[in-house]
């Protein structure tokens, strides 16, 4: 046989060919010839056999069998063959694989050699695909490399040695004082890899920031000698070194994070940045960006936050969508605590919600929804309700919920509040929350003095079409003040007037609709009962309404109707006692207390301190406070102890002669326990709190509380727990996976926890989420629980 084919005219045999099938056969029968000569151990040809195995690679066809032919080019000493050898090794092997451990003692060799070219392969196979294991070996030659006078070696070692720290932290330490020597180089591509290896050691190092922070002025100088002297071999569209810069700056940003006298010293040359690089190209983009990003995120003065915020304005205002995107992301970081600065760019980025991209729709409605506040409510759910009307359905939900949460928090009033969302439900029809429809029934119900209002204004929505989502909410209105209805007396510029009959012919209609979900049909027969206490001439025609549906296939309504024709026959007098109108709430203790109300007690109602027995007659023994609140007591002549607010105190009072509730009841209950601050980093917050039910001491019960503080929401939050041995854990599904930005909103979840040994508690936490577009994974191990979770 002759010698095999040479590397390029393999390449030219497989570009002549026609079809894939022809392409395939020169492949397979290359392919059988290179394994013939492995098997022979042909070293002569050796290299060209791995280098046309590595263009098949290249191809997409497996190459796997070449790995240890590899292995042998790279003990070869010939400079060819290592060549060959570290670059299949380079693109067959990785991590994951057991044979690329076999290399570390050839390039320890090769790291030792006297050839700086042999060296630099050697870098940049260790660069490429070092492990832990491979890393923590060659390390102290790595650093041994970062102190030779070649520039083309210690540039390859920076890397290097940026690799290896990322790999391996604990030897971070190694590579610290070599740094500070390295900041001093006039070489580019050295300077640039010290810059990124600095940077990488402060932030897997924070403690070695101080040590650094003494070169900051060295760094400045290194910027000013940037902007000042133009270097036509570095620039890239008119700006001298952006990558460069960009780096300098990020390194800038790390050492003045909590650090005001770094902020102070870079202040005016950021400023000088800021104006003076060019916005006409991507490259001076980058560097406005990352000056950007150095100014918020550390200490600097209110005059330069203004003027990023003005930056990132004129970002907005570029043709580049993915430009554009950036500055809609940082400027919804910079609203909580320059929200001034960023509403004066609030036209403009009202304008993004008539794009068509939906990504940048998506950015601009989250920074709206967090412009807007008690001053500009008003314009800003037109503009809302306008984008509604046109986005897409993936934005519709997110929307709607938005919406939702503005107009409860700045509605300035009860009528425009109900109204916005009312008209939010009509126009966004199916894709709104599961709670909005008893969300928006709840405002209804503690707005009474708009209920005539309300209910004729959605009476009106429905009989011109019953297909909306309001139905629900219309139906349950009728129900409840249809009386209201019938009067026709309201504040509304045109009041509907309509009797008993069209009244019921609506609500018919809408149970007799095929277009109605069977929880609509439930509404509507609930709400056709209510009106016979209500109407007063309709009884009888209500009667056979209700009684038609006793045999409806859907037994949800069935069971409804059978109940109300029950209620028809045999409790006929009770019906207007079980269908009265729903009372209105009474705020909330905590409402009251945010408020500043006080309710008084009466004198007349204030009960007699519980150990006074004067007023008691000797048959009567004192008795709990919480008993009387529970209504356990008589309210005979006999009995004079006076009923108390409805306020159960935290402890209860052990009375002669007789029990608390709690003796009735035969329990006792646990002691409170601690919260217990689980997790605080980058926004999430986790909080456990702890019951332990007295029927099962060994059980302890734990309610997780998730919170996000940061400026963009968290999706897809995920928790994991993990016990010791000895004690048993079930997780209960979580309230939900996403957490609103700003602590808007929070994610609960039950842990149970089995321990009946007593053990002390140990668990290991796992959080995966998303958050600002990347998957992020945290873990982390508590030991400090309360002694009261386990004893």
């Amino acid at each position: 046989m002759g010698p095999p084919l040479k590397v390029h005219e393999l390449i030219r045999v497989i570009r002549s060919v026609k079809t894939q099938n022809e392409e395939r056969e020169v492949i397979q029968r290359e392919c059988a010839d290179i394994r013939s000569s492995f098997r022979d151990e042909d070293s002569l040809y050796r290299g060209r056999s791995v280098a046309k195995l590595l263009y098949m690679h290249m191809l997409g066809y497996p190459a796997h069998f070449g790995q240890m032919e590899c292995l042998k080019l790279i003990a070869s000493p010939k400079f060819n063959d290592k060549r060959i050898g570290y670059l299949g090794a380079m693109m067959l092997l990785d991590e994951r694989q057991d044979a690329h451990l076999l290399i570390t003692n050839s390039m320890k060799r090769d790291l030792e050699h006297s050839s700086p070219i042999v060296q630099g392969l050697s870098l940049c196979t260790l660069a490429c695909l070092g492990s832990t294991e491979m890393c923590r070996d060659l390390a102290g030659e790595v650093e041994r490399l970062l102190r030779t006078s070649n520039s083309h070696i210690k540039k390859k070692a920076v890397l290097c040695a940026v690799h290896i720290i990322r790999k391996v932290p604990e030897l971070v330490e190694m590579f610290i004082p070599v740094s500070e020597e390295l900041l001093g180089e006039k070489r580019h591509g050295v300077l640039y890899g010290a810059v990124l290896l600095v940077t990488e050691i402060c932030l897997r190092h924070p403690g070695a920031c101080k040590r650094f922070r003494k070169l900051f002025p060295l760094l400045l100088q290194k910027l000013r000698q940037i902007m000042s002297e133009y270097s036509p071999e570095h620039a890239v569209s008119g700006v001298t070194d952006p990558f460069l810069q960009v780096r300098l700056l990020r390194l800038m940003r790390v050492l003045g994070q909590n650090d005001e006298s770094v902020c102070d010293a870079m202040g005016d040359l950021l400023a000088q940045v800021s104006t003076c690089t060019e916005t006409q190209s991507n490259a001076g983009n980058a560097v406005l960006y990352e000056t950007v990003l150095t100014i918020v995120e550390t200490k600097s003065a209110s005059g330069l936050r203004v003027l990023a915020v003005n930056i990132l304005g004129r970002f907005l205002l570029s043709n580049d969508k993915n430009i554009r995107y950036i500055a809609l992301t940082s400027l919804q970081r910079l609203v909580q605590s320059d929200n001034a600065a960023v509403q004066r760019h609030r036209l403009t980025i009202v304008e993004f919600l008539k794009q068509s991209d939906t990504s940048v729709n998506r950015k601009a409605l989250e920074l709206c929804f967090a412009l807007v506040n008690e001053n500009n409510i008003r314009v800003m759910m037109k503009e809302f309700q306008r984008f509604l009307q046109t986005c897409s359905p993936e934005l519709r939900e997110h929307c709607t919920s938005g919406i939702f949460l503005c107009a409860e928090k700045f509605s300035p009033s009860k009528r425009w509040h109900i109204d916005t969302i009312m008209e939010t439900l009509i126009t966004a029809g199916e894709s709104v929350r599961d709670d909005a429809v008893s969300h928006l029934i709840q405002l209804i119900r503690g707005a009474s003095e708009l209920h005539a209002y309300i209910v004729q204004r959605l009476f009106k929505a429905v009989r011109e079409d019953i297909g909306q989502p309001l139905v629900q909410v219309a139906s349950w209105c009728i129900g409840e003040y249809g009386d209201l209805l019938v009067l026709g007396s309201c504040e509304d510029d045109e009041p509907v007037q309509v009797t008993e009959d069209e009244v019921l012919d609506v609500l018919e209609g809408i149970l007799q609709s095929h277009i109605s979900m069977a929880s609509t049909r439930a509404y509507t027969l609930t709400a056709i009962m209510k009106l016979s206490t209500r109407f007063k001439h309709c009884v009888d025609r209500i009667r056979r309404v209700v009684s038609i549906y006793g045999s409806c296939h859907d037994t949800e309504l069935q069971q409804r109707a059978v109940e109300y024709n029950a209620l028809f026959k045999k409790y006929d007098h009770m019906r207007s006692a079980i269908l009265e109108k729903m009372p209105i709430e009474d705020k909330s203790v905590e409402e009251r207390e945010r408020s500043g109300e006080s309710h008084p007690i009466p004198e007349d109602s204030r009960p007699p301190p519980v150990n006074s027995h004067q007023n008691l007659p000797a048959s009567v023994p004192p008795v709990s406070q919480v008993e009387d609140l529970l209504g356990l007591l008589d309210e005979s002549a006999d009995n004079l102890i006076t009923r108390i607010p409805t306020a159960i105190p935290k402890t209860t009072q052990i009375v002669p002669n007789g029990g608390s509730l709690l003796d009735l009841l035969d329990e006792t209950l646990a002691p409170a326990l601690p919260p217990l601050v689980v997790y605080n980093n980058g926004g999430l917050n986790v909080e456990f709190s702890f019951v332990r039910p007295p029927s099962n001491p060994a059980l302890l019960v734990i309610t997780s509380c998730a919170t996000n503080s940061s400026s963009a929401d968290i999706t897809d939050f995920q928790l994991q727990a993990a016990v010791p041995k000895n004690i048993q854990l079930q997780l209960q599904a979580p309230s939900g996976t996403l957490l609103d930005a700003s602590g808007t909103g929070s994610v609960t979840q039950s842990i149970r926890v089995l321990n009946p040994q007593k053990i002390p508690l140990k668990m290991r936490l796992r959080f995966s989420f998303s958050h600002n577009g990347k998957s992020v994974q945290e873990t982390c191990e508590i030991s400090n629980f309360p002694v009261g979770t386990w004893q």
